[in-house]
């Protein structure tokens, strides 16, 4: 691996389909075949190690943890022979009880995700070195892609400053249809009235162009993301490294960790998942593919097990095998929905005692085309599982890429990623500047 390669956030690939993340993640597949391992008692398991709290009776997992020398079954793969040949073998899924059958109520077919990630591997397999090429002068690097990726929002934005500054001079008329287009777009009425603000200040009552407005709403707007624009680190100190991944459903957690777990293990790392989504067959069998795409281990219970029990037990088994990094998805709740935030507050709890200091990152994915509902998601999210950070998905497909703002001016949170699109190099790490000039419009 090249230097240019080093750290999967540091990497800016290229690739000219544009599609919308939301595919691969409504889609469901059969699970794989898998054979009941050996398991041993919880309770042995935590005396018999001095490091870690013990767990409360009202915490204790009801569940069995796996034997270290348990004998697992490789499931076949579904990766093309081209891409086996780059990522090596597929790696083992670790079961305790077979994967229940997908229920009525659990998303499409599952024939169709078996489509969705054939269709991006053959994407991807066609990449030549050639038409890489050729498709890099077409698309004139990743800001022309986010740009476009964007257009909703930024047709918008831009469309209404355009419209809106055809006088001469800067009045209070135009900074009113101005904030209202900001809050249309999304952005939020504090980050609306703050921008209009620093344009009264300094230009009120003066001549000015659309383009300008453009030029001082994007200097603001990456003014306020340039703070939260942080890559997700692993800390090697952690063994494993453990990142706990939250958010509503369909928002994209399951795309994305498969997406990180890639990038990841091309950065050199051991990596495991953990299908904590213990309430749907659609959500295991989908994050189990993603474990044979990647060629990464995979974490599993039977269909209603308890989510505390299942994390209790990947925690458990990435300690044993050395792991580097653990990814763990969660079941997707509605922030409304009081029980099931304990639940997910459970498992946060249940991680930190057998694991003192983890989750070391608890991010939050969000659904761009939700828009101020995001910024409420946060905050209820943040209360029961101390958010870390976040990653915005599907700003192909919405006009409210706006929120993304408001949620970076209310919270303050690390934005680790943005999704815009299908493909595993579509998430890329989050770069404050880029984003607001792609925003406003600004050819830059």
């Amino acid at each position: 691996m090249t230097e240019e390669k080093k750290g999967w956030f540091q990497r800016f690939k290229k690739k000219p389909e544009q599609k919308s993340e939301q595919a691969a993640e409504q889609t469901v597949e059969a699970a794989p075949e898998s054979v009941p391992i050996q398991t041993l008692d919880v309770a042995s398991e935590v005396s018999a190690e001095p490091a870690p709290a013990p767990i409360s009776e009202s915490e204790q997992p009801d569940a069995a943890a796996p034997t270290p020398n348990a004998d697992v079954t490789a499931p076949k793969s579904i990766a093309p022979k081209e891409e086996a040949s780059t990522n090596g073998p597929t790696a083992p899924v670790t079961t305790d009880k077979p994967v229940a059958e997908t229920s009525e109520n659990d998303a499409p077919a599952t024939a169709e995700i078996t489509a969705t990630v054939e269709k991006v591997e053959a994407a991807e397999a066609t990449q030549t070195p050639e038409t890489a090429a050729g498709a890099a002068e077409e698309r004139a690097g990743w800001f022309q892609r986010l740009k476009t990726s964007l257009k909703k929002s930024t047709g918008a934005i831009s469309g209404g400053i355009t419209g809106i500054f055809t006088k001469a001079k800067l009045d209070d008329e135009t900074l009113e249809e101005l904030e209202d287009l900001l809050i249309t777009s999304d952005l939020g009425v504090a980050v609306a009235a703050k921008l209009t603000g620093v344009l009264s200040k300094d230009r009120f009552n003066k001549e000015i162009t659309g383009e300008e407005v453009k030029e001082i709403l994007a200097a603001e707007i990456e003014a306020i993301l340039a703070p939260v624009a942080v890559p997700l680190v692993v800390d090697g100190s952690n063994k494993p490294h453990i990142i706990l991944m939250a958010g509503v459903n369909g928002a994209g957690k399951t795309t994305t960790i498969g997406k990180l777990a890639k990038k990841f293990k091309e950065d050199g790392k051991s990596v495991m998942l953990a299908a904590g989504d213990t309430f749907r067959a659609a959500a295991v069998e989908q994050l189990t593919i993603w474990g044979e795409r990647t060629g990464v281990p995979v974490i599993t219970k039977e269909i209603g097990s308890e989510s505390a029990a299942l994390a209790y037990e990947a925690v458990d088994r990435a300690v044993k095998d050395d792991v580097d990094v653990l990814l763990i998805d969660t079941a997707g709740r509605l922030q409304n929905r009081e029980e099931l935030m304990d639940e997910l507050a459970k498992v946060v709890r249940v991680i930190g005692k057998k694991l003192p200091g983890a989750p070391h990152d608890t991010i939050i994915v969000l659904d761009a085309t939700t828009g101020q509902n995001a910024v409420h998601q946060v905050e209820v999210f943040q209360k029961m599982a101390a958010i870390t950070g976040i990653v915005m998905t599907k700003l192909d497909g919405s006009a409210r890429g706006g929120v993304l703002v408001a949620c970076a001016e209310k919270f303050g949170l690390p934005v680790h990623a943005i999704g815009i699109g299908e493909s595993i190099e579509d998430l890329q790490p989050f770069d404050a500047k880029e984003f607001a000039n792609a925003l406003v419009g600004l050819e830059t």
